[in-house]
């Protein structure tokens, strides 16, 4: 993503890499110029790179490009390296959207060809970009477009946006409402609750599930914009969801519901309280996540009104191919099976150790 600020002769502009101990000292400026424009999702703040590193004990790079002391660009990076898998390099994993931030072309191009030269001194697979448009530079020599991001642009008040909300999707809010559901909000006094969610919903769909050490990390360093829903059934969780709110901008990058529950339209009724919640704070965006286009929650997410946004991510491909660890590759489907039997107090101890090396 270009940012608007003046062009600069390139001989003034400086790019350095920053590891963790000189990270945290850059961080205030790295927010700075990140959360420059509005809205601004709080998956593009440069202290993910430390949620990173402390909730999946990634190697975390900042690239930082200057002119005068000035920040002018900006690319975080994860060094992702298991032994079932391999070594990528991801900007950045977990969240659906991040990758290079730059004041011109000129500053981007410098920022690509640093990470570039990474990816060959770290021998990944592949440099991975989670962009959103498309970045011209000689080394990206593949692409997917495949997902697209589902955005809702919010009214003023909860009131408008109900009465937006087309028949359908009142009358599933409505029935949830009349099936005694209980809606609570919260840090890590509901960690527990979501993750029994999450980690059965995982399981169920055959899936290895991060570990709480994620979520905890994730609270802790966002504990003004980050917070937990929980939807129970008398005593139960039955639906559950992180709720990311940025710079006008609020993200759900993590949501479950118990399929048992379906007929009681507690994901629904969920939802609806999401999206209340970023309206009640002012928010102009609420963003649902990526979807394949048509996919089934592509039109989940299509029918609360979100529309399509694109979703383009590069690589650099040094050997194999970029879409291989991705979880519809046919490769996987025998395991996604055998994963969906497993006990979930099982799938929770050696999920996460498996999870953190997917990219």
């Amino acid at each position: 993503m270009i940012r608007s600020m003046s062009p600069t002769a390139s001989p003034s502009i400086a790019v350095s890499v920053h590891t963790t101990g000189r990270l945290a000292d850059r961080l205030p400026a790295l927010t700075e110029f990140a959360l420059a424009d509005r809205p601004a999702p709080l998956g593009l703040h440069p202290a993910w790179l430390t949620v990173l590193r402390e909730g999946l004990g990634h190697r975390v790079y900042a690239l930082e490009a200057t002119v005068a002391g000035q920040t002018c660009g900006y690319l975080p990076l994860a060094y992702v390296s298991s032994v079932l898998f391999g070594r990528f390099l991801v900007s950045l994993p977990y969240l659906n959207s991040n990758g290079v931030l730059a004041a011109s072309p000129e500053v981007q191009s410098l920022l690509i060809s640093r990470a570039v030269e990474l990816a060959d001194e770290l021998n990944v697979k592949y440099l991975e970009l989670r962009q959103e448009f498309a970045s011209d530079h000689p080394a990206l020599n593949a692409t997917l477009t495949s997902k697209v991001h589902m955005r809702l642009a919010l009214p003023q008040s909860t009131e408008k946006l109900w009465k937006g909300y087309d028949a359908k999707v009142r009358n599933q809010v409505r029935k949830g409402e009349k099936h005694d559901l209980t809606v609570s909000w919260g840090v890590e006094d509901q960690l527990d609750p979501f993750y029994d969610v999450l980690s059965r919903n995982m399981r169920d769909l055959g899936t290895p599930v991060y570990g709480r050490k994620l979520f905890r990390a994730i609270l802790r360093t966002f504990p003004k914009h980050a917070e937990l829903c929980v939807v129970r059934s008398g005593t139960q969780p039955v639906a559950a969801a992180l709720l990311l709110h940025g710079e006008g901008t609020t993200e759900v990058p993590t949501a479950s519901s118990l399929r048992e529950f379906n007929p009681t339209c507690a994901n629904m009724l969920m939802y609806r309280h999401l999206v209340d919640r970023a309206v009640e704070r002012g928010q102009t965006v609420f963003d649902f996540g990526r979807s394949t286009a048509d996919g089934p929650t592509f039109k989940f997410k299509k029918q609360w009104g979100a529309e399509p946004q694109p979703a383009t991510w590069q690589y650099y491909v040094r050997r194999g191919v970029m879409d291989e660890m991705r979880p519809d590759n046919p490769r996987y489907q025998r395991i996604i099976r055998l994963w969906q039997r497993l006990p979930v107090r099982l799938t929770r101890f050696i999920g996460p150790p498996i999870v953190r090396g997917i990219p």
